[in-house]
């Protein structure tokens, strides 16, 4: 049974990634959407309207990433994080910020094999996902190592602004943004510095691409703006009119970024 469900997983990676590729390629020739059309209609926050806000309570689950978090807190899946479909948070995922459905299959689908639970049966809390070094890990951007702080769902705020306030970028309307270089050169210093100072520091290279992958994201769903960027890191929180950019962001569209974080 172990023999079978392992050769079951690898066709299964091995048919994510070409895949990804193929929708990479897709990518350079398809039109894009329209802005005020890139979320599906009927979905939430179609035409830049979230559901609305709330702040999670005591008793809700959270995890250390903002992206499901901030869908918990618009009520786009459970807003007390618990009991969440593996396969609906996929479709809600993509819906939401445009990831590629090679990357909405894969995240839910690994979550469930290191959870050991069914992908197509099972439901999980947030919380779970936290799981070190499944798919939480070190040298995070916006949390402490599990060593200094095991509630991953707790952000450390110097983290967020000393990423916000790194931003040397402007964008055509001129807003602060985000560039690959800067993210780029702070995710490296992230890495050192946790090496140095937590003796149980760990980072495989599965999770170097996992976190490079994360990074790549504030630039490549958020067009790297700090106004946004401040709602939705400090917050959890999609801003009003915000949609994510197109075309969907695939594993390998994040490349340029994991070349270089992938050397620290």
């Amino acid at each position: 049974m172990g023999f079978f469900s392992g050769v079951s997983h690898l066709f299964f990676d091995v048919g994510i990634l070409s895949w990804d590729l193929l929708l990479t390629l897709s990518n350079l020739v398809r039109r894009n959407r329209q802005i005020g059309d890139v979320t599906p209609e009927g979905h939430p926050g179609y035409g830049g309207h979230w559901p609305e806000y709330r702040p999670p309570k005591e008793t809700d689950s959270r995890c250390s990433c903002p992206a499901l978090n901030a869908m918990a807190n618009h009520g786009i899946i459970s807003r007390s994080g618990r009991e969440i479909s593996f396969v609906e948070l996929g479709y809600h995922i993509r819906a939401t910020y445009n990831f590629s459905c090679t990357f909405c299959s894969f995240v839910p689908y690994f979550a469930s094999r290191f959870l050991k639970k069914s992908y197509s049966e099972d439901t999980f809390d947030l919380e779970e996902l936290d799981l070190h070094n499944a798919i939480e890990h070190d040298a995070s951007l916006t949390r402490l190592d599990s060593a200094f702080e095991q509630t991953q769902s707790i952000k450390h705020v110097p983290f967020i602004e000393e990423l916000l306030a790194a931003a040397t970028g402007k964008d055509k309307n001129g807003n602060n943004v985000l560039t690959t270089k800067d993210l780029s050169r702070l995710l490296g210093k992230r890495r050192a510095v946790a090496r140095a100072i937590n003796r149980e520091f760990s980072l495989s290279f599965f999770h170097k691409i996992f976190g490079s992958t994360n990074a790549a994201t504030l630039v490549k769903v958020f067009g790297g703006r700090v106004d946004h960027l401040h709602s939705f890191l400090h917050h959890e929180r999609l801003p009003e009119g915000w949609e994510s950019l197109h075309p969907p962001t695939s594993w390998i569209d994040s490349n340029e970024l994991q070349q270089d974080h992938t050397e620290s």
